[in-house]
């Protein structure tokens, strides 16, 4: 096989992972994983090997020395040779576990939906020097930045300098004294002061000072030499330092930060939700657990069970409980708005999902949910409407959310009503989360 062959199949194998992820969250039996130890079934197949009979002795078919009855099969196999007889369809086939640890999961996960969620870190953990990038106007002399300090007096020099001879030539124009030259200096647009030339006016001897009858004479005899020209031609013999053009290096602090995140489950655990709906809330969250544990460095998980009352639960007995009692949806916000105090919104990211079948008590979505939704600070929250049967007459708290929230960035709201509805209720969830 070449190398593209070996790609190909490769990518195909790839596929058949990502397959059995798929089959996994919505059939698979969940509970066979841990929450940072993740299996995926996978299934087995026993390619057939061939080799030569040793029983053949060169000839074409493989009878026991005798010619073979017109119909009898070829290589039928002895008895107890191969697998025992079954009924069709009674047993399953063989399985082997793929090991999966969250991380690998997550991205996995990315590869089947097309997402590319990124987490962004809140608290800091750690502050180190970088680079030598920032700059201060103190420290010690080891750090002074003599480049820059060359540039800013290199920068001063050039606008500073002038042609001093050409200025020289113009104090020898009859009748101009050292205010008209200044004058005429200003005009030129040459960087002298009066200072100068009233010390230059002074060191002619009187004779010279009338050597030219006009300044426009002058011009016209005399060539004005550029900044650029003298310095290739006489180089720069000292450059203007000054304490103010001094820069000191120091390094660039680093703050290095914590990907940490705090996920709130909360289900609905009210007398409506039977066996079926508990079902489909357990295969929900259950991979988007592994999912956040796989994308934060560090991930804790608040569990939340409620009925007309809330209360916090073990992970263990949130994927366990069972139902009865009436349906308030507020109060599992309010223990949740309770509990997130102990995650500040600078340092954390938080989740807050929220599943059950939609039926709320009267105008308690209304008047207490969303206006809790809008105030706790979170990522993303979602509400998962889990009624295998479709929406009964009463289920609205789904609509009534999503109605509300639809223009916001990070509120998703999905709908499922039976296994197959898993995968997309996750994609829901998470691509809401990765447009934000």
């Amino acid at each position: 096989m070449g190398l593209r062959d070996d790609l190909e199949r490769y990518r195909e194998v790839g596929e058949e992972r990502r397959q059995d992820l798929a089959d996994f969250i919505q059939y698979g039996d969940l509970g066979q994983s841990l929450p940072d130890e993740i299996h995926i079934p996978i299934k087995i197949v026993d390619l057939p090997s061939f080799e030569y009979d040793r029983r053949d002795q060169g000839g074409v078919g493989q009878g026991n020395d005798e010619a073979p009855d017109v119909g009898e099969p070829v290589g039928q196999p002895e008895p107890g040779d191969g697998d025992e007889e079954g009924e069709p369809g009674e047993e399953g086939g063989e399985h082997e576990y793929y090991e999966m640890d969250p991380e690998e999961f997550a991205q996995e996960l990315d590869d089947e939906l097309g997402l590319d969620l990124e987490p962004k870190g809140k608290r800091v953990v750690e502050e180190k020097e970088g680079e030598y990038t920032d700059i201060t106007r103190t420290g010690p002399a080891s750090t002074l930045d003599f480049d820059r300090l060359f540039k800013s007096g290199l920068k001063r020099k050039l606008a500073m300098d002038f042609d001093e001879e050409y200025v020289r030539e113009a104090l020898k124009v009859e009748g101009m004294g050292p205010a008209a030259v200044f004058q005429w200096a200003r005009e030129e647009s040459i960087p002298v002061s009066r200072a100068w030339i009233d010390d230059a006016y002074e060191s002619l001897p009187p004779e010279e000072r009338t050597e030219w009858e006009s300044i426009e004479e002058m011009m016209a005899s005399v060539e004005r030499t550029s900044t650029a020209t003298r310095i290739r031609e006489e180089g720069i013999e000292e450059i203007p330092f000054r304490r103010e053009d001094e820069r000191y290096r120091y390094p660039e602090i680093i703050e290095e930060k914590e990907r940490n995140v705090v996920v709130v489950n909360i289900r609905d655990v009210s007398g409506s939700m039977r066996e079926k709906k508990r079902e489909l809330v357990e295969r929900t969250f259950t991979p988007l657990d592994w999912y956040l544990t796989g994308k934060y460095d560090n991930a804790e998980f608040i569990y939340i069970a409620h009925d007309a009352d809330a209360w916090a639960v073990s992970r263990d007995e949130f994927f366990g409980i069972r139902s009865g009692g009436g349906t308030r949806i507020s109060s599992a916000y309010e223990l949740a708005a309770e509990l997130l105090e102990e995650y500040p919104w600078s340092d954390w990211n938080r989740y807050v999902f929220a599943a059950g079948d939609s039926e709320n008590s009267s105008n308690d979505t209304s008047e207490r949910v969303i206006p809790m939704m809008e105030q706790i600070d979170a990522n993303l929250h979602a509400y998962v409407e889990t009624q295998p049967s479709g929406n009964a007459i009463n289920a609205t708290h789904a609509e009534e959310v999503e109605r509300h929230f639809i223009d916001s960035g990070n509120v998703a709201v999905a709908y499922v009503t039976n296994p197959g509805d898993v995968v997309d209720a996750i994609y829901t969830i998470l691509s809401t989360e990765s447009n934000e």
